[in-house]
């Protein structure tokens, strides 16, 4: 098997591309391919600050290490989220990370923030351990996000995910999730950009760069991810792509080139407040002391630990 582009012997074969390259051809393919996604949905510019949310795991690190490569300003935003076992482990791979590429990293404890761990905080609000964890960590790294004067949040969001998560939009019928669904999630006031610069390359291809570039990363899914509905689509996703090389590529980019504008929203969004506690922007209200007030669901989530704690 030889290399595409140079015709020495080949390291890696993409089914999905029909091709396979070399180690330094596909470095160069990979960061050809990121930097396309970037520059097609304008997602930042060089002179712009990126804040990257680094979980531990392969996708997050590559992505970080391919922007630091390409030139952009970037740094990394790891939040320990106190699951175990993993948050722990996360940390250590990702401190080790950044001290062996030299990367600009910011820790921080979801406890300084909730008060609580996301463990915790699922046992007393019996709600999707995930839906509980990403709403919590998307206000955290908002506001990390503002603070710094980062333009845009990206996250290690790749091919997969992306395909896993269209394909549960469309079974169900999700049309205000299909409007949304997009690689970029324009700033408004009060929130930052979110950007996910991986959406057309695949978890193969993060795990080939990893491996080609030396980066160690935590191997193991997060416990609350077990049983999860996304997994199921993702192995559906695979079957498919087993018999059709390139079809979560197609999929997705076919749903961008034909698809989204139709179910695109025409009404206004809801008007925004500022929440009574924290200022951040939100259409949520409840009652405080028989006044209905505006509370963003993170305050409202650390109010119900609160008071479950203090009972």
């Amino acid at each position: 098997m030889k290399c595409r582009v140079c015709g020495k012997t080949a390291r890696i074969k993409l089914h999905s591309h029909h091709t396979a390259f070399c180690r330094e051809h596909f470095l160069q393919f990979f960061y050809r391919r990121i930097e396309r996604t970037i520059k097609k949905f304008r997602m930042f510019r060089r002179d712009e600050l990126v804040l990257v949310a680094v979980s531990g795991g392969k996708d997050s690190l590559a992505l970080w290490h391919a922007l630091m490569e390409l030139g952009y300003k970037v740094k990394g935003f790891f939040i320990n989220l106190h699951i175990k076992p993993g948050s722990g482990e996360s940390e250590e791979y990702v401190r080790r990370f950044a001290e062996k590429f030299g990367a600009d990293l910011t820790v921080v404890d979801v406890k300084d923030y909730l008060g609580f761990s996301i463990p915790e905080a699922v046992k007393v609000v019996r709600k999707p351990a995930c839906a509980v964890c990403g709403m919590v960590k998307r206000y955290i790294m908002n506001r990390h996000a503002l603070q710094i004067g980062a333009t845009a949040i990206a996250t290690g969001h790749q091919l997969d995910d992306a395909a896993a998560t269209l394909l549960g939009n469309i079974l169900h019928w999700q049309e205000g999730h299909l409007g949304r669904f997009y690689p970029v999630l324009e700033e408004e006031d009060g929130f930052a950009r979110k950007v996910k610069p991986l959406t057309f390359t695949g978890e193969y291809e993060t795990l080939a760069y990893a491996h080609f570039v030396g980066i160690e990363y935590y191997p193991k899914k997060c416990r609350f991810a077990h049983g999860a509905t996304s997994q199921v689509y993702k192995h559906i996703l695979n079957e498919l792509e087993m018999e059709m090389p390139g079809t979560k590529l197609w999929f997705v980019e076919g749903f961008f080139r034909t698809a989204r504008e139709k179910f695109r929203a025409e009404e206004p969004a809801a008007p925004r407040e500022k929440c009574v506690f924290c200022g951040y922007p939100t259409t949520r209200r409840e009652m405080i002391d028989g006044e209905e007030k505006p509370v963003c669901s993170f305050c409202a989530l650390k109010r119900r630990l609160q008071k479950h704690e203090g009972e």
